[in-house]
Formats: structure tokens, sequence, C-alpha cells
């Protein structure tokens, strides 16, 4: 029989797996079950009453979150040379082409978004089977492949991510770190759900968000009353 740690015993005694919480009070209450060393990430699953594998039901986006992600998100910018100096301006980590694309070709992928412009995808194409399984493929619904590559940066620096249904039907997102204020763990979740419900598909039927739960890094998960959002 497993043996559970004294903390994590602190921890279930705060949590009642058979309740519904509100958006507000599991803000607070993921800090307060979380027995990381470290700063842990909060993320949100949201379950939708959709079918991902049909094409009119995929829900896929991108959203600012009103307090950035808490993450120091490293950002590729894959450019010609013109427009260099605006990726670095605006705080790309890395910023180049050739060599890059040289590397990547080579299995480095050590960046979590990748932004590009129009005029040099066919060059970035043949990077699919590296980039696509990471979900690092710059695409322009998330605005990834844009002219405008210092907003494109800058936006991405700031706190904003893009989110897709997975084949379950679920969405996952990062909405903050354990350090946050509750206030602000509360309004980046609210973000994520108002741009959810926005997107609805009208193919989809009954009811569209099915179930939430917020939990941070190895913490249980908190569920949350869908109606309260």
């Amino acid at each position: 029989m497993a043996v559970i740690g004294k903390k994590r015993k602190e921890v279930l005694t705060k949590l009642d797996s058979n309740k519904q919480y509100s958006l507000t009070d599991a803000s607070g209450l993921v800090k307060e079950v979380s027995t990381t060393k470290f700063d842990a990430s909060v993320d949100l699953a949201v379950r939708l009453g959709v079918d991902p594998r049909k094409a009119n039901q995929m829900v896929r986006g991108v959203v600012t979150l009103p307090h950035g992600t808490g993450k120091d998100v490293k950002v590729l910018a894959l450019v010609t040379p013109d427009k260099e100096q605006e990726a670095k301006d605006a705080g790309a980590d890395f910023v180049g082409l050739d060599e890059f694309i040289e590397k990547i070709k080579g299995g480095w992928t050590d960046v979590d978004v990748i932004v590009t412009m129009p005029s040099v995808m066919g060059k970035i194409g043949p990077l699919g089977r590296v980039l696509g399984p990471r979900g690092l493929m710059p695409n322009p619904k998330t605005g990834t492949v844009t002219m405008d590559v210092k907003k494109a940066v800058s936006e991405v620096k700031a706190g904003k991510i893009d989110f897709k249904v997975d084949r379950y039907g679920i969405i996952h997102a990062c909405v903050g770190k354990v350090s946050f204020e509750q206030e602000k763990i509360k309004e980046n979740a609210e973000e994520l759900l108002k741009t959810l419900l926005r997107l609805k598909p009208s193919a989809s039927k009954g009811n569209y968000i099915r179930s939430i739960n917020m939990s941070s890094t190895m913490s249980p998960s908190i569920s949350i009353e869908p109606k309260s959002v």
C-alpha cells in the first residue's frame, strides 16, 4: 500500500474531491495545495462538448492573458536580415534564418514559440515533421506568421498563448504561477474561458463547457463549477 506523506495528507484535508468550487475559490485553493519547492505552473483543463475529429467543431485560438503566464517564453524569430533588428528590439531570444533552419533539421527545438514571415514559410514547411509534433509550427491563425514581427514577438513575450482542443475534446493551458496573487490567477483563467465561449462552434450541441479543472504541477486537481463562470 502506498504511504501518503505528511504534506500530501495536509493538502488532501483542504480539498474536498467531491465538491465543485467557484473559480475564485479554486484560484486561492490551488496556491494552498501546491507542495513543490519551485514556483509551479497553474494549469486549466477545460473539457468541451465538441467532436474534434470534425473540422466544423475544431476549437483553436489565441488569448493574451492579462497577467502573462509567469514563464520566461523563449522566442525564435526566423526572419530575413531586414527584419532581424525589429525582432531583437521586441525581445526575441534567437534571431536568424538559414543557420536556425539547419539546427532544427538536426533536432534542435529549445524554444517555446517560433515567429516568422510569409515570405520564408517555403523554407520552414519541410521542418513540419520536427516542429509539428512539438506544437512549434508557425501558423497565420495564431499570429506567428506575419509581416509585423515586432508586434508578434512582443505579444508572445507579454503572455499571448495559443491553444487547441486535443483529440479527447480538452483544452489544456497554463494560466499563471502559484506565486501569482489569487485575483491574477482568476483573471487569467476568466480571460481564457471567455475566449473559449466566443469560439464556440455552431455545430456544437448540448453543454459546451462540460468540465473545468485547475491544478498546479504535481498537485491534486480542483474541480470548478462550470456555471460559476
